[in-house]
């Protein structure tokens, strides 16, 4: 099972609206291999989650970025074929 998190502001922010686009586009043919966490900033459980990402990271963690399985992979909008290419990877490797 991979993780995909997006730190996520809300729908006012464009660029997170594109970022959880593409992480939806990416992540349709793999079934229940993929699940997809959005981490909405304004709600408490997304905000703690925000936090421990960015404790970890040691930083402050983008907005948006993808993490997957809790490391940072993305801090900008990827391709939809280079998410897809990075979820492989994970599903391979365990992480």
């Amino acid at each position: 099972m991979v993780v995909l998190e997006i730190p996520y502001e809300g729908d006012h922010c464009a660029p997170c609206v594109y970022m959880l686009e593409t992480a939806e586009e990416a992540m349709s043919g793999y079934g229940d291999k993929v699940d997809l966490a959005v981490l909405y900033l304004r709600q408490a459980d997304g905000a703690l989650r925000y936090t421990e990402l960015s404790h970890a990271l040691g930083r402050p963690a983008p907005i948006p970025s993808i993490f997957i399985n809790g490391r940072l992979y993305f801090e900008v909008i990827p391709a939809v074929e280079d998410l897809q290419e990075a979820i492989k990877e994970a599903l391979v490797s365990g992480g």
